[in-house]
C-alpha cells in the first residue's frame, strides 16, 4: 500500500514538473516572438523617419532662394547655437511594383554594406553622371536585410526611381539576365545611356539575377 502511494505521488510530481516546464517554454516562446516583433517595428519606424528626413532635406535643395533682405533677417533671428541631426542617407531607391522604398548610404559609410542595407558598389557612378551606371546590390531570401527578396517580380518597362541631389531619376527596366555567382558581374548595357543596374541572388541557386534599367526622365 505504501509503495502504491509513493508511485502515485511520484507521478503527480512528474506531471507537475512537466506542466511547469511546458508553461516556461510557452512564456519563452511568446517573449521571443514578441521581442522580434517589437524590434522589427522600431526598426521600420526608424527607417521611415530617416527617409522622411532625407526627403525634407531634398526639398530644401530644390526650394527657391530666399530674397536677400528676408534671408538676412532670418539669420539675425536664428539662435547662436543650433543642433543638427546627421542623416547618413544620400539617396533613396523606390520600386513601386514590389513596395520597396529604402535609403542608400554613401560608399564609405558603415551602413553601405549588403549585410546591413542595400549596397552601392564602389564601381558605381551616381545618378547625376551623364551616361553613367548606378550599380546597387541587395540580398534576396527571407532575412531582415533581404531588401531585394521580391526583385524577381520585376518585368520589362517596370519603373524604378532614385531620389538624389534634389532630383528624382526615373528609370525603366529594359533587360534582365542571370549569371553564375562568382564574385564578379558582367554588366551588359548601352554605354551611351544613363543606366541603373540592380543585382541580387536568385534564391536557392548559385546564380545572380541582373536587371538593367535606363533613365527615362529626371524631375
Amino acid at each position: 500500500m505504501l509503495k502504491r502511494k509513493n508511485k502515485n505521488k511520484d507521478r503527480k510530481v512528474s506531471k507537475s514538473q512537466l506542466i511547469i516546464v511546458g508553461s516556461l517554454l510557452i512564456v519563452v516562446g511568446i517573449g521571443i516572438v514578441g521581442g522580434k516583433y517589437l524590434y522589427n517595428y522600431f526598426q521600420n519606424q526608424n527607417e521611415e523617419n530617416l527617409i522622411d528626413t532625407f526627403y525634407e532635406e531634398q526639398k530644401e535643395i530644390t526650394d527657391e532662394t530666399t530674397p536677400t533682405e528676408e534671408k538676412e533677417q532670418e539669420e539675425h533671428q536664428k539662435p547662436t547655437t543650433t543642433q543638427t541631426k546627421k542623416v547618413d542617407y544620400i539617396a533613396v531607391i523606390k520600386i513601386p511594383k514590389i513596395g520597396l522604398e529604402k535609403g542608400l548610404a554613401s560608399k564609405g559609410s558603415y551602413y553601405n554594406n549588403v549585410n546591413r542595407n542595400i549596397l552601392i558598389l564602389n564601381e558605381s557612378d551616381m545618378p547625376d553622371k551623364e551616361n553613367g551606371n548606378v550599380i546597387i546590390a541587395g540580398h534576396s531570401g527571407s532575412g531582415r536585410t533581404a531588401f531585394f527578396k521580391n526583385l524577381y517580380k520585376l518585368e520589362t518597362d517596370d519603373e524604378v526611381s532614385i531620389f538624389y541631389g534634389g532630383s528624382e531619376y526615373k528609370y525603366k527596366v529594359v533587360n534582365q539576365y542571370d549569371i553564375e555567382k562568382t564574385g564578379t558581374a558582367n554588366i551588359v548595357r548601352n554605354a551611351e545611356k544613363s543606366t541603373l543596374t540592380l543585382i541580387t541572388c536568385r534564391h536557392n541557386t548559385n546564380k545572380q539575377i541582373i536587371y538593367i534599367c535606363e533613365l527615362v526622365e529626371k524631375v
